[in-house]
């Protein structure tokens, strides 16, 4: 492939360096913004033909994403297969996610799940329950990039286009913070 995953990160303005503010209340100086990445269509393709020819061989019938950049992954995965590409919204609860819009999956239906960048897997793994809970086998799990602590465990097979050191720190012990370098919270501006 003529770019890295991570080069086509960079190209697209997506790797991004500075002081931020996770979703999991810890700071880090690397931040991947997906949503950069995937509006370039040349790098959206080859990152999900990654995933597609990762799980060809899978059976699967349908590819299920996430909203909202799961949306976008889903249906490239789905096309470069040739099955239909879903994606599970956010249920009224906020707890879990549903197909809504008419989205079925047949009793024992082949389910390959995708989504972007993955720290703790939990939107994976709402995707997963949301499958099931219509009766769909899930075949398989494809990522951009993992940024987890740990190899995920989902009992089916995991794949990344990039695995990513993840480096991050406790607010109390930030060498950023101690260098006075501004806290960005991704999407939001600055933190408090």
């Amino acid at each position: 492939m003529a770019d890295s995953v991570e080069q086509m990160f960079e190209k697209s303005g997506a790797l991004l360096k500075g002081h931020f503010l996770l979703a999991s209340g810890l700071h880090s100086p690397v931040y991947w913004e997906k949503s950069l990445v995937i509006q370039y269509p040349e790098f959206t393709e080859k990152l999900c033909r990654m995933i597609a020819d990762r799980f060809r061989k899978s059976g699967a019938q349908v590819v299920a994403g996430p909203t909202t950049p799961g949306i976008i992954l889903a249906y490239e995965t789905a096309r470069q297969l040739g099955v239909r590409g879903i994606f599970a919204e956010r249920d009224e609860s906020g707890s879990g996610r549903v197909f809504r819009r008419g989205f079925k999956i047949n009793p024992a239906e082949k389910v390959l799940v995708v989504d972007d960048v993955m720290t703790t897997g939990s939107s994976v793994r709402e995707v997963i329950t949301a499958v099931k809970k219509l009766g769909g086998s899930v075949v398989g799990v494809g990522v951009l990039v993992d940024r987890s602590i740990k190899e995920p465990d989902f009992s089916v097979p995991f794949y990344a286009c990039h695995r990513a050191e993840v480096i991050t720190y406790p607010p109390d012990r930030c060498p950023l913070c101690a260098k006075k370098i501004p806290l960005v919270k991704p999407g939001s501006g600055k933190a408090k």
